[in-house]
């Protein structure tokens, strides 16, 4: 499967990657930003990380050509200091983070993330977690389910609670197609987007705990870096985006820490052009001034 990585070239600048560097990709996925980053180790090591194990195989099988200079490691944002632990490295000389959904997830109707194919209800990045997409719209509360349209897939309020008053009244839901109808019966659809792009982000966001794990990573890994070292985040949502560029500033300001990034960086033109799926990415970067 073809895999192109967004703000390659950016993030590799902005991590500044020495040869004998120790480096974590936290969203490994299929290893495009993993590989780079290998690619300009000698003696040094990626840590590559995901939460999808089967992400994370095919991360591996792609990028055997690298041996011991890549170590895979399912796990999740919450689990970065233990894992880190586990291997015992008390500091690293970079961190990145990509936030976006990985194309093999949205390409494979099996797993539930996209609305173009019919597929179960699932959205699950780590499928050992019992939580699904079926369980909430089939089971959880109206009110509830409006919550998280509404704070997670940033829409209107009143359209929130009334795809979810559909939802409701459409039980049981079968399926990502199902789903799909029942949602644009109510809602209409502006511009280029389906109506149903943001209640699927919201239960993508809802089955996995999007906005906990984004919180534990960014109180974690700044605290993982060595003095000099870099963390960059790539985010797709303005949600994402405004926490991390909160949680960086605050940072700054209580010392130790310094933003590289004076202004959000975006992908050129070219980029847009050649990958489409990177228009709404964001590139944040941080650096580790002192112990």
């Amino acid at each position: 499967m073809e895999h192109t990585p967004v703000l390659l070239r950016e993030s590799l600048d902005y991590l500044a990657i020495r040869p004998d560097g120790v480096y974590v990709d936290a969203t490994a996925g299929l290893g495009g930003h993993t590989a780079a980053i290998a690619a300009r180790l000698t003696t040094g090591r990626v840590i590559a990380l995901d939460r999808d194990a089967e992400s994370l195989e095919r991360a591996r099988a792609r990028l055997a050509a690298f041996g011991s200079r890549i170590t895979f490691v399912q796990s999740s944002f919450a689990e970065l200091s233990s894992t880190l632990d586990s291997l015992s490295l008390p500091r690293v000389d970079g961190i990145l983070a990509d936030l976006g959904v990985s194309r093999y997830q949205l390409t494979s109707p099996e797993r539930g993330f996209s609305l173009q194919e019919a597929g179960p209800l699932d959205m699950r990045m780590d499928r050992r977690q019992s939580l699904t997409a079926a369980a909430i719209v089939n089971h959880y509360p109206e009110r509830e389910i409006a919550r998280i349209i509404e704070e997670l897939g940033e829409e209107r309020r009143r359209l929130a609670e009334k795809i979810a008053r559909a939802l409701v009244r459409a039980r049981p839901i079968a399926d990502t197609a199902h789903l799909a109808r029942v949602v644009a019966s109510v809602a209409p659809r502006t511009g280029r987007l389906h109506p149903a792009t943001r209640v699927f982000q919201a239960l993508r966001m809802a089955v996995n705990d999007e906005p906990g794990q984004l919180e534990a990573l960014l109180e974690q890994a700044p605290w993982r870096l060595a003095p000099g070292g870099r963390m960059v985040v790539i985010a797709f949502q303005s949600l994402d985006d405004r926490k991390v560029k909160q949680w960086f500033r605050d940072l700054a300001r209580q010392g130790g820490f310094r933003i590289l990034t004076r202004h959000v960086v975006k992908p050129g033109v070219e980029e847009i052009r050649s990958n489409p799926a990177s228009r709404s990415a964001v590139l944040r970067a941080l650096e580790r001034t002192e112990e």
